[in-house]
């Protein structure tokens, strides 16, 4: 049985919401988000949460996770990381397609729906995904069953990969949902490999991956997403951008216009390629390997001032789960992928910390801008009528240990780093899910909605 939201009144919190931090009480009912105000005054059978002058935001909003279910589950399942989530203050995700089998179908994608019911701790989005053979299944996608598209434009699993340039052209014509891609070109990542190969053999030296998965390869890759998106008129998104050369390609500004329009092609990065550089292959070698690669501290830098210069739009995870035994082969056959639910947000804090972001930019890009750029129902803000979904920030410094990891595969790329900033509560559809040292209750996630 779901749980029941009780009526919470939270007071003396510090409310970060679209563009604004103010000092103010937020009242949950049924659920939802009853009141936003100061000076509320709690009422009988209430239960009154002290925020004492604590952050108090929407829940984060990840558009870019891999739970690894159904097929992987013995290194990650939509329990296992979705319960990491909450912990994180991440309180929906979208789950993308690359799954055993992969979600080409709606029979597939509904599968993915019904896993994640009852089990779910955040409110759930499924990806329909594309592959050379799949076109009649992405035309027939009814657009309020899936936040969007998933092309893989570079080297992926299986038939995932879309390398087809007719099916390329088809899929952006007629997708009906917003198209997101991976973008890396795989013939000139399988040149540089082979180049590496002949050096090192099958052990080849992490580092090496900022090269052989190259800035080059990101670029042409993304030109040609961004040329087929302006041919036919789709929404584009494109994932996980990691270089400083690709933000010249795209428009600053942000993402919904004054004039209620909205770019066309949008951008997201991950937090690893804003906590992460070509350095910490030396200490953490595969560990960080992940596609695409992380690069240069100065695409970090990039980066960064690209969120608080509105040319990146989304902040998420890319979560991808791998356990230790399987990071711990040779280059060549070591999986590329990172677990990271657990501790985005709070790395994402550390940059306002550091005074290079605000806490209101990044609220804008890990729960507005994704409830804006997928239609999501009813999310995202912390507006009356809302869903309450919430998290409360604790300023206590602590350090990731191995043993609080709560991922399935059982490590963390932050272990031994020292945040600033805790999750003090995390609330999913008005449910307290975690109180700040444990979870609390049962899955309560929902399926998301999308406002088509």
């Amino acid at each position: 049985m779901p749980a029941t939201s009780k009526p919470t009144l939270i007071v003396n919190a510090r409310l970060v919401n679209e563009g604004r931090e103010f000092d103010g009480d937020l009242r949950i009912e049924a659920g939802r988000i009853a009141q936003v105000g100061s000076g509320l005054s709690a009422r009988e059978g209430e239960h009154v949460v002290d925020a004492a002058g604590r952050r108090l935001l929407p829940g984060m909003i990840d558009d870019q996770v891999h739970f690894r279910e159904p097929g992987m589950e013995y290194k990650a399942d939509i329990a296992t990381e979705s319960a990491a989530a909450v912990a994180g203050g991440l309180t929906s995700f979208m789950d993308m397609p690359n799954t055993n089998p992969p979600t080409l179908d709606s029979a597939a994608l509904e599968d993915k729906y019904r896993r994640a019911t009852g089990r779910a701790w955040g409110n759930f989005g499924f990806y329909m995904g594309a592959s050379n053979d799949n076109i009649e299944a992405i035309r027939a996608l009814d657009p309020l069953r899936a936040p969007g598209i998933k092309v893989f434009m570079g080297a992926s699993t299986g038939n995932m990969l879309v390398d087809n340039p007719e099916t390329l052209d088809a899929i952006f014509r007629d997708a009906p949902t917003p198209i997101i891609t991976h973008c890396e070109d795989t013939p000139m990542i399988d040149a540089e490999l082979a180049k590496y190969k002949a050096k090192y053999g099958d052990d080849i030296p992490a580092e090496f991956h900022a090269d052989i998965r190259s800035r080059q390869a990101c670029i042409k890759s993304t030109r040609l997403a961004m040329e087929l998106a302006r041919r036919n008129d789709t929404r584009l998104h494109v994932l996980h951008i990691s270089t400083a050369d690709e933000l010249a390609l795209f428009e600053r500004g942000p993402l919904v216009r004054a004039d209620g329009s909205r770019k066309q092609i949008t951008a997201e990065t991950c937090i690893h390629f804003l906590r992460f550089d070509r350095a910490d292959y030396a200490a953490l070698g595969n560990l960080i390997k992940c596609n695409p690669s992380i690069k240069e501290a100065s695409d970090r830098q990039a980066l960064i001032a690209a969120i608080g210069d509105d040319i990146i739009d989304v902040l998420a995870t890319d979560h991808a789960p791998h356990t230790l035994e399987e990071k711990a082969r040779p280059y060549t056959s070591a999986p590329s992928g990172l677990p990271l639910v657990q501790y985005a947000l709070v790395a994402a804090l550390e940059l306002v910390r550091e005074g290079k972001l605000t806490n209101a930019q990044v609220v804008q890009k890990v729960s507005h801008a994704p409830a804006q750029l997928f239609d999501v129902a009813q999310r995202g803000y912390l507006r009356e009528g809302y869903a309450a979904d919430l998290v409360l920030i604790d300023d206590t410094p602590f350090t990731v240990r191995r043993e609080d990891v709560l991922s399935k595969c059982g490590w963390s790329p932050f272990e031994g780093r020292t945040f600033h900033s805790r999750i003090g509560a995390t609330w999913v559809n008005g449910v307290l899910a975690w109180d700040g040292a444990q979870l609390v209750g049962g899955p309560n996630g929902q399926r998301l909605e999308f406002a088509r």
